[in-house]
């Protein structure tokens, strides 16, 4: 019985996060993300029901870190939470840094 209350909070939990994608960004490929870091939706989003996407200019050094973040649009809520997850996401290698644009969409579950 406590499993599936844990499995139940879980599935609750992932409903409620953001969901992520990258876009690409034009003169260059877009470079792939190896490790993706869920963003969490704030407790204030949520409660007023604030949805939307968060467009985020990121320099990926050549090592595939994220070097540094510029928020291009999105809720003001809504972007400290997109910019701490993308932060943590690890991009595969390349022979230099690039700037990609990368968008962290924020979406309440269906009812």
């Amino acid at each position: 019985m406590r499993r599936a209350g844990i499995f139940a909070a879980a599935a609750l939990l992932a409903a409620l996060s953001a969901r992520t994608s990258t876009a690409q960004t034009p003169g260059h490929p877009e470079r792939k993300v190896v490790y993706k870091v869920a963003a969490v939706y704030p407790e204030l989003a949520k409660r007023d029901h604030i949805r939307g996407v968060v467009r985020l200019e990121i320099v990926v050094g050549a090592n595939g870190t994220v070097k540094s973040t510029k928020p291009l649009g999105g809720a003001p809520v809504l972007i400290p939470s997109a910019i701490d997850a993308v932060r943590k996401w690890r991009f595969e290698a390349a022979s230099k840094e690039t700037t990609e644009i990368v968008q962290v969409i924020f979406a309440l579950p269906q009812s």
